[in-house]
């Protein structure tokens, strides 16, 4: 039996009516949920994985619900440093926030442990997960010892090697510490950074996506000048995983490679239609 998961992050939604960095990124979510149902209508689930809002507004919130709605499967929200937990909370609701106010949760299904951690840290681009959300995380891997587990949050955790690494997960060694007690975690999935990218750290796997927004060309941290920025691809992950490997695609439901200059980046308005 194969679970079948699809990641979504960074879609960076805006009000009604704007554009971010270029980018209608209202106009891209609606291409990846007819996307998703085209190619992958039988995935378990959906999981979008951070920076939902663009700067975490009320009005940009109140649009997801229905540019999700015909998705065919239950989807599951996580934040991101762009997004605003009070602000969420209030839009969505209390019940997606745990006993310490986090907004992350566990999934069983066909014999995985699915585990979503909130790292997101109010005033941080890079990512925090505090003593009580490592606590909850030590718990959760602990009551699924006989489990794969398939851990999901926002930032990425592995360093790249690139510019990025400046909004890295904090003290990350203390996430992998805790991952290092479970026998058989299965893969690290993030968004965050714009760029798809594959490490092993220590023996366990991690994976980031490109996301829903522009996405990042490869430019390491020793090469000289600043990242180009693209319009494409628009990229989320596909994961399969059973018994024997856990494995993840990388679905472009976008193309593109026009360069974003930096002078365009910012909110403007939705151009005519």
């Amino acid at each position: 039996m194969t679970l079948k998961l699809v990641i979504m992050s960074d879609l960076h939604l805006v009000p009604e009516g704007e554009i971010s960095n270029t980018l209608d990124t209202a106009e891209r979510l609606r291409q990846a949920v007819d996307s998703v149902n085209a190619r992958h209508a039988d995935a378990d689930m959906v999981i979008l994985a951070g920076d939902l809002a663009d700067l975490g507004e009320a009005e940009a919130y109140a649009r997801l619900p229905d540019l999700i709605a015909p998705l065919a499967m239950d989807t599951h929200l996580m934040l991101g440093n762009h997004d605003d937990r009070p602000t969420f909370l209030e839009v969505f609701g209390g019940g997606y926030a745990d006993e310490n106010g986090f907004v992350q949760k566990v999934v069983d299904t066909k014999g995985f442990r699915i585990i979503m951690l909130d790292s997101t840290e109010p005033g941080l681009v890079g990512g925090r997960i505090c003593d009580s959300r490592l606590a909850w995380l030590q718990a959760r891997l602990d009551e699924a010892k006989n489990m794969p587990v398939i851990v999901v949050l926002h930032h990425h955790v592995a360093r790249l090697q690139t510019q990025v690494d400046r909004i890295r997960l904090e003290q990350p060694e203390k996430l992998l510490a805790v991952l290092k007690t479970h026998p058989d975690i299965r893969h690290v999935i993030s968004g965050h950074v714009h760029i798809t990218t594959t490490a092993i750290w220590q023996g366990i796997p991690f994976t980031t996506i490109a996301g829903g927004h522009y996405s990042a060309k490869l430019h390491l941290e020793s090469a000289p000048g600043h990242v180009k920025l693209v319009d494409g691809p628009g990229q989320y992950g596909v994961v399969l995983a059973d018994d024997e490997a856990c494995l993840v695609h990388f679905e472009n439901f976008i193309d593109g490679h026009h360069e974003i200059h930096r002078e365009n980046f910012g909110r403007l308005r939705a151009p005519r239609r």
